[in-house]
C-alpha cells in the first residue's frame, strides 16, 4: 500500500506517520515544508525509513506538489494544518494551508486515475462555543464557528469542499480535543490559554491515539475490511476517561507542579464564551470499528510528569511565584481576553463576554463561580457517561426522523430540515443519488444554493453566503433558525444583534447587524 501524507511534522502527523510506517509493506509519500525544523526531519526519515519514503518539499496550497503527492497513492491522508495561537496570528498562513491546501490536495485526488482514497482531518471547532447547557454534540449538530476564529472559519470552507467534492471515495473525521507532548510548554507562552472558558466541554484524545486511529484505518483498508468506512463523518471521540472542562483541565495540568485552577487563575481571566468544544455521544463510532482509544486524561499527565522532571520542581516553588512571574504575566499577552478588556478592544470584548457589561460582570472570585466539573449541575461523573445524553434527552433536534437510515431519505425529509433552518428545500423531487446528490435550497435570507442531503443533513452545513464567515451573523440568523437557535442562544442574548467580520489588515470589527 502506497499512503501519501500531509502534516507529518505536526503533534498528530508525527504519531500518524511514524505508526503507520509500522504496516509491513506499506511505503509513503509525504509533503513537507521549507521551514528549517523540516530539513532535520527530513535527513532523520530519510535515514530511518530509506526507499520506503519519498519526501516532496514545498507548500499543500502547492497544486502541482499536491499533483505528485497523489498521483499512484492508494490513500492520501490530510493532516495539515495552521492551527491557533498561529492562526490567529497570520490569517493568511492558515487560509493558505487550511483552505487552499485542501482546495489543491483535493482537486489533485480527483484528477488521479485511479483516484485514491482521502481522509480528512477536520476538527471540533466547526461546532463552535459550548457550555453547561450543551455539553454534548454529534455529527449533524449546526455548524457555529466562533466569531473571528480564522482556524474554524478556513477549516469549515475547507471540510465542505471535501464533501461536495464528488470524490469517489472520502472520509471525514473531526479531530477533538489533543494531548500532545508539548503541550504544558507550548500553552505558557501566548494569551490563548485564558480563551478557554471553565464551563467548556473537551474531550481529550491523545496524539498517540489519534496517530493509532489512523494506523488502524490504515491496516483496515489494506486488508479490504472496510467498504462501510467511506463517504461518512466522524467524530474522533476519546471516551469518558477524556471527557472534562476547561476548569478540570487545568487542574489536572497544574497537579503535575503541585497547584490547582483556583491557586493559578483568577475566574475573570477567562473568556466567558467563544469557544469551541464538546463531549461526543458518537465518538464511539469509530473506536468500534478501530479500537484505537487506550489513553485517558489522568494517565497523560502522570506521562509527562514522569519524563518532564523540570516540571515536578515547581512543586517546590512558592505558588505566589509562578502564579506572578509566569501566568500573571500572561494576562498582558496581545491574544488575552484580559489584554483586549484593559485596551477597550470592542469588538472582541464583545465577542467573548457579550460587551464590556458583561465582561464587568464576571466573577471575581471562584466561590462565586457555577462549575460543571464542581457538580453545580449535577452528577458530573455520571453526566460524563457513555449514553447520558441520549437517556437524558440532552441531544440537539435536527430537525427530521433521524431514525429512518439516510439511505431512506426522501424529499420530505429535505422539506422538514430546511424549514427547521429557516429555509426550503426548493428541489421538488430527490436526485437518483439520493444522499449525495445535489439538490436546491433556499435559506432565510433568500440566497439560492445547491448542496448534498449529506452535507446539510448530516454534515450540519447550511447556506455557504450567510452561514459560513465571514461574516458571522448568527445573532440574527438564530432568530430564524430553531436549528440555530436551540444551542446559540445558550451562550447569547436573544437581544443581540451583532454583525462580526474582519477588515482588510484581519483585524476584528463590530456592528450593529441590520437585518
Amino acid at each position: 500500500m502506497i499512503v501519501a501524507m500531509t502534516g507529518v511534522s505536526g503533534n498528530m502527523g508525527k504519531e500518524a506517520f511514524a505508526q503507520a510506517m509500522q504496516l509491513p509493506g506499506l511505503t509513503a509519500k509525504i509533503l513537507l515544508t521549507h521551514k528549517k525544523a523540516n530539513d532535520k526531519l527530513a535527513k532523520i526519515l530519510k535515514k530511518r525509513y530509506g526507499a520506503r519514503v519519498t519526501i516532496l518539499r514545498g507548500s499543500v496550497a502547492d497544486k502541482e506538489l499536491c499533483k505528485e503527492l497523489a498521483e499512484g497513492a492508494d490513500v492520501v491522508v490530510h493532516m495539515a494544518a495552521v492551527i491557533p495561537p498561529a492562526s490567529d496570528k497570520s490569517f493568511s498562513d492558515s487560509y493558505e494551508c487550511n483552505l487552499l491546501g485542501t482546495v489543491a490536495l483535493v482537486d489533485a485526488v480527483k484528477a488521479c486515475k485511479p483516484q485514491p482514497k482521502y481522509i480528512h482531518i477536520s476538527t471540533v471547532a466547526l461546532y463552535g462555543n459550548r457550555n453547561e447547557m450543551h455539553p454534548w454534540g454529534r455529527v449533524g449538530d449546526p455548524l457555529l464557528v466562533s466569531p473571528f476564529d480564522a482556524y474554524a472559519m478556513h477549516k469549515l470552507f475547507a471540510e465542505r469542499y471535501v464533501l461536495e467534492s464528488e470524490l469517489e471515495s472520502w472520509a471525514v473525521l473531526r479531530q477533538t480535543a489533543m494531548l500532545h507532548p508539548n503541550m504544558m510548554r507550548n500553552n505558557i507562552k501566548d494569551g490563548l490559554l485564558f480563551h478557554t472558558a471553565y464551563n467548556a466541554p473537551l474531550e481529550w484524545s491523545t496524539s498517540r491515539d489519534s496517530g493509532l486511529l489512523i494506523k488502524n484505518i490504515l491496516a483496515a483498508e489494506g486488508k479490504g475490511e472496510i467498504p462501510f468506512f467511506w463517504k461518512r463523518i466522524y467524530n474522533i471521540g476519546a471516551g469518558k476517561r477524556g471527557r472534562e472542562t476547561g476548569y478540570d483541565t487545568f487542574n489536572d495540568g497544574f497537579a503535575m507542579i503541585g497547584g490547582t485552577t483556583e491557586k493559578f487563575f483568577k475566574p475573570y481571566w477567562f473568556a466567558s464564551r467563544n469557544f469551541h468544544g464538546l463531549w461526543f455521544s458518537d465518538g464511539g463510532e469509530l473506536e468500534e470499528m478501530f479500537h484505537y482509544q487506550r489513553d485517558g486524561v489522568k494517565e497523560y499527565w502522570k506521562e509527562i510528569a514522569d519524563k518532564h522532571k523540570l516540571f515536578r520542581m515547581g512543586r517546590i516553588v512558592p505558588k505566589g511565584l509562578i502564579h506572578a512571574f509566569l501566568f500573571k504575566k500572561l494576562l498582558y499577552h496581545e491574544n488575552s481576553p484580559y489584554r483586549w478588556y484593559t485596551d477597550g478592544e470592542t469588538a472582541r470584548i464583545t465577542a467573548y463576554f457579550g460587551g464590556k457589561e458583561q465582561a464587568d460582570a464576571v466573577p471575581r472570585k471562584w466561590s462565586e463561580v457555577k462549575l460543571l466539573a464542581r457538580g453545580d449541575f449535577g452528577d458530573y461523573d455520571k453526566m460524563r457517561e457513555d449514553g447520558y445524553a441520549e437517556e437524558n434527552g440532552l441531544l440537539l433536534d435536527h430537525g427530521y426522523d433521524e431514525s429512518k437510515p439516510y439511505e431512506e431519505w426522501d424529499i420530505e425529509d429535505m422539506r422538514r430540515a430546511a424549514a427547521f433552518r429557516g429555509g426550503i428545500c426548493v428541489s421538488e423531487q430527490m436526485n437518483d443519488d439520493a444522499v449525495y446528490g445535489k439538490l436546491v435550497w433556499k435559506c432565510s435570507e433568500g440566497h439560492m444554493f445547491e448542496s448534498a442531503p449529506y452535507t446539510v443533513l448530516r454534515g450540519g452545513h447550511w447556506c455557504p453566503f450567510c452561514c459560513q464567515p465571514a461574516p458571522w451573523r448568527f445573532d440574527v440568523l438564530a432568530k430564524k433558525s430553531p436549528f440555530f437557535a436551540q444551542v446559540w442562544y445558550d451562550s447569547h442574548a436573544k437581544e443581540e444583534k451583532y454583525f462580526y467580520e474582519l477588515d482588510e489588515q484581519g483585524r476584528p470589527q463590530v456592528r450593529e447587524d441590520i437585518e
